[in-house]
């Protein structure tokens, strides 16, 4: 082991670590904290639940981790990759293309910017340690199951390397066998009558509403209004090719909403009901309205230039989103309320995450960890100067393959042995959390 797994283990004391993950958590979400606190006690109690959830949960540290870290692996441009920011196990999974096909992919950008590529695959191969820890798996199995990843990673790279191809390839029912295929073919199964019929009802005037429940917020005309005006803005920011015709968009309802996972505690969001492509109330929409929080990569990316690039983090979630996806989302946008980012995107019944609780066995996990390898190969290769030269002016791929060529095994094993090593880290910052939380020591809560 080498870098931060040796600085934590060996030149920080108990003490020293839990007050520094103290620090990083508060300095990271004091803001929305005080600003909610039920909400943030109530994703500390989630995190608490075991190492991964934990691991999920607390991204900014991960970061504050790696600002004390060389990498051997990372240029002028290797370092300035468009990243995921928060990849884990569970952060991938099934969505509707905007050409309409099915594709499993990485499913989750609100921490998505640009760093050094390694950062992905690093918080990536620990949460697989995590993952195989949890269910009892050797450590020989767990080394074995990182390498299946990083090779394919880097197999997915050289390959786009060699056929240009990254805006073409993806993972869909007719390039994927096993548990990853099944996934897909269940999803087909999901329809949007479904969805609506969970979270709307038709009133006495024979037009559709939001349900009123647990973790819906009525709002006031004053803030219905201001919301309104963000969405009338929004409409602006989908580009010109992605727009439907004129009787899509017009708004039927708007509430507001609590609840969301570990990632998105204490953010305002909205849920926004409107008229689909026909008068049918089966084609009716919802979509999400969701302030964009800082991302944890940010935090120690000091670079004016991509700084300047973002309006704000709604505008880097959106712009993000885009870039990584070949084939985005056609409702995805960005607006502003009250000065603050907000993304806007589809509540579509298409999006199914990754479930692992089946997935017990090494010889189980290996063929999934191979094409998670070559999900995240892809998102970082299709985010290039083939989306948007203004901010990643080169090609990914070749910029990857030349920083790794002739060390590959060394970029192997130096992967697996971070993943193995960071995992024991969070294993333990995990224990340090729950104290540190239970006793009252978290400011704010």
């Amino acid at each position: 082991m080498s870098g931060i797994v040796d600085l934590v283990q060996q030149h920080e004391s108990p003490g020293e670590r839990q007050t520094k993950i103290v620090d990083v958590l508060a300095d990271a979400f004091s803001e929305l904290m005080a600003a909610d606190p039920d909400a943030f006690r109530s994703k500390f109690r989630k995190m608490a639940a075991g190492p991964f959830a934990f691991y999920r949960g607390s991204a900014p540290l991960f970061y504050a981790d790696m600002e004390g870290e060389e990498d051997r692996w990372a240029d002028e441009r290797t370092s300035r990759v468009w990243i995921q920011g928060d990849l884990h196990a569970e952060n991938f999974g099934t969505y509707m293309a905007g050409d309409g096909v099915f594709v499993f992919d990485v499913n989750d950008f609100d921490e998505a910017y640009l760093g050094h590529f390694t950062w992905d695959i690093k918080r990536m191969v620990a949460s697989v340690a995590l993952l195989g820890w949890m269910k009892a798996i050797s450590d020989a199995h767990i080394a074995s199951l990182i390498e299946t990843y990083v090779r394919a990673y880097m197999q997915q790279v050289r390959y786009f390397v060699d056929s240009d191809r990254d805006h073409a390839y993806s993972l869909r029912l007719e390039t994927t066998d096993g548990d990853v295929r099944k996934m897909l073919l269940e999803t087909r199964l999901s329809t949007r009558v479904d969805l609506l019929d969970k979270t709307t009802l038709i009133d006495e005037g024979f037009d559709r509403r939001f349900r009123r429940g647990p973790g819906v917020r009525e709002l006031d005309d004053a803030e219905r209004a201001r919301v309104q005006a963000a969405y009338e803005a929004y409409l602006e920011t989908i580009p010109e090719e992605k727009r439907f015709r004129s009787l899509t968009y017009q708004v039927k309802d708007i509430v507001g909403r609590k609840g969301f996972g570990i990632g998105s505690a204490g953010l305002p969001a909205y849920n926004i009901l409107i008229e689909g492509p026909t008068q049918a109330l089966e084609n009716d929409v919802v979509l999400s309205m969701k302030q964009g929080n800082v991302a944890a990569p940010s935090r120690i990316v000091h670079d004016e230039r991509i700084e300047r690039y973002f309006k704000h983090h709604g505008h880097r979630t959106a712009i993000s989103q885009r870039a990584l996806q070949a084939h985005a989302d056609p409702w995805l946008g960005y607006t502003e309320m009250d000065g603050v980012g907000f993304v806007v995107s589809e509540l579509s019944p298409y999006v199914e995450d990754l479930d692992w609780s089946d997935l017990t066995e090494p010889e189980e996990m290996a063929p999934v960890l191979d094409y998670l390898g070559r999900a995240t190969a892809k998102v970082h290769c299709v985010a290039d100067e083939d989306s948007d030269p203004t901010i990643v002016g080169f090609q990914t791929e070749d910029e990857i393959v030349e920083a790794v060529s002739g060390n590959e095994e060394e970029f192997v094993k130096e992967m697996v042995d971070f993943g193995m090593g960071y995992s024991e880290v969070a294993r333990d910052d995990h224990r340090l959390f729950v104290d540190a939380f239970r006793n009252g020591q978290i400011p704010g809560l």
